[in-house]
């Protein structure tokens, strides 16, 4: 089983990267997020590998981080939770912020992943509370039940997107954007000026 690859990147597209080790070039699907963290065509990377295996297909999931693995792997055991869609909903939200929305009961932002509907996000959110085990901010290893705080900036910052009349997309796409952290009022300014720049 492959858990980690080393070694020129050939390609790269948004969803698949493709990374030479020992003269055999591999096609690994990744999230934009990945894709582009991994560094330039040409360039040695290192990628932390999901071997997916069934009966019809072998195919690899990377990751820029052992905790992005671990939390896709969280997600597959959630009851139907696939690859994609476990990849689609890192794509919108890191592993600590996932913790987060976890640990708030937050429907709404799980809504931000396309093709989540309020009863699957419920639905996730219950299985996920005893599957999800992510770093907290000072490192050290915590399931997502055990993530402290009061609601987040980031909850915060999408409610109010969202009552300003900006659409599930637009919302989705600029939240991908901003740092998990920060004093809500900042972000919000951040997010405003990203979605007036978009809409020029």
């Amino acid at each position: 089983m492959i858990g980690a690859l080393r070694g020129p990147l050939l390609d790269r597209g948004d969803a698949e990267v493709t990374i030479e080790v020992g003269g055999v070039g591999y096609r690994v699907l990744v999230s934009p997020t990945t894709a582009v963290s991994l560094g330039d065509v040409a360039q040695e990377v290192f990628c932390w590998i999901h071997h997916h295996q069934r009966e019809d297909a072998v195919t690899l999931y990377g990751f820029a981080t052992k905790d992005e693995r671990s939390s896709f792997e969280a997600l597959l055991g959630a009851h139907g939770v696939g690859p994609a869609l476990a990849l689609a909903i890192l794509s919108v939200h890191s592993p600590i912020a996932l913790a987060r929305v976890v640990a708030e009961d937050d429907v709404g932002a799980l809504c931000l992943v396309p093709g989540v509907g309020k009863k699957t996000a419920q639905r996730l959110l219950i299985d996920l509370k005893s599957r999800l085990s992510v770093p907290d901010l000072s490192g050290a290893p915590t399931t997502a039940s055990a993530v402290p705080g009061p609601i987040s900036a980031r909850a915060d910052v999408r409610d109010a997107l969202a009552g300003l009349g900006y659409s599930d997309g637009e919302v989705r796409e600029v939240m991908a954007d901003l740092p998990d952290d920060g004093d809500a009022g900042a972000l919000l300014r951040d997010a405003l000026q990203r979605l007036g720049a978009a809409r020029r």
